[in-house]
């Protein structure tokens, strides 16, 4: 499971995801915390829905930045079957911020273009 990166306002749901987690650890057959866990997502769900429908545009920014953000061969994994990916356009040379290729959706053929940009300066 990749960690989760916390902006600095959601910090909020960090710690409630924290104390849901430590109450799952803590949680046995003899002590049953199910209706308080639950009571607790609602509030983080609640508390998303909050903070997310009123980010400052610097916060939306962040967002748009985020390092778990998905990037366009997630979304193709998760998405479409068969990918095949073009390279090159056979007179300069194959750029890897764009990704083209051919796959399917749902049984049909499509195409699919998108940008990749590198989780890191190397890439």
């Amino acid at each position: 499971m990749a960690l989760h990166y916390y902006l600095d306002f959601e910090k909020p749901i960090a710690e409630l995801e924290e104390k849901i987690q430590e109450l799952l650890e803590f949680s046995t057959e003899t002590v049953d915390l199910k209706t308080e866990i639950a009571r607790l997502e609602k509030k983080v769900q609640k508390m998303r829905e909050d903070i997310f429908s009123n980010l400052t545009r610097w916060q939306t920014v962040q967002v748009a930045r985020h390092i778990n953000r998905p990037f366009t061969m997630d979304y193709i994994r998760l998405i479409f079957t068969d990918f095949i990916e073009l390279h090159g356009d056979r007179k300069f040379a194959d750029d890897h911020a764009i990704v083209a290729g051919l796959a399917r959706l749902g049984g049909e053929p499509v195409m699919v273009i998108g940008h990749q940009k590198g989780r890191d300066t190397k890439e």
